[in-house]
């Protein structure tokens, strides 16, 4: 696995072993960053379920102010942990070990990247439902294609889908509250 762009281009990140955590593929991460491009700079960008901390790792390389990455597993923190020293980029990240549900309501954010292990799905709506009494204005999932998200969660209303294979991600932006 590697950094597909920006600052940190190229550079290499170790994956934990075993299938407890799946990695965003390369293409699907590279997909969601060019739709991103125009939104990232000085954002606060959190990676709930965040495995290697790849995805949060790459919002950094590309130009997020601060990342969030809040993660389960404690081989997986450790794997986050290892990556973000090893690009000397600590200081801009802040590693939560615990359960991204609990954890979402006490981190202001401008993106929110959600991707539960796909045998999780009641974890999509909780944390839509939960996201959507907060102030953030983008969140987007990952999921297995054929799981259909809701197209709103409270002022939290699907806007895209982006498809690549078996993975896809739904777009979600706040409504304004003219638009409800």
């Amino acid at each position: 696995m590697r950094v597909i762009a920006g600052e940190y281009r190229s550079r290499r990140l170790k994956s934990v072993a075993g299938v407890a955590v799946r990695p965003t593929p390369d293409r699907l991460r590279e997909a969601l960053f060019n739709v991103l491009s125009l939104r990232l700079e000085g954002c606060v960008f959190v990676d709930a379920y965040a495995g290697s901390g790849a995805v949060g790792i790459e919002a950094l390389s590309r130009g997020a102010r601060h990342v969030v990455l809040i993660e389960r597993n404690p081989a997986a923190v450790n794997v986050i942990r290892e990556n973000l020293a090893s690009l000397g980029i600590t200081s801009q990240a802040t590693v939560i070990r615990g359960n991204a549900l609990t954890t979402l309501t006490k981190h202001d954010a401008d993106i929110v990247f959600l991707d539960p292990p796909y045998a999780q799905v009641r974890d999509y709506a909780a944390s839509l439902e939960i996201l959507a009494q907060m102030r953030c204005p983008l969140v987007i999932a990952q999921h297995e294609s054929r799981l259909n998200l809701p197209d709103e969660s409270g002022r939290l209303k699907k806007t895209r889908i982006l498809k690549q294979g078996d993975n896809s991600l739904s777009f979600y932006e706040r409504a304004s509250r003219s638009d409800e």
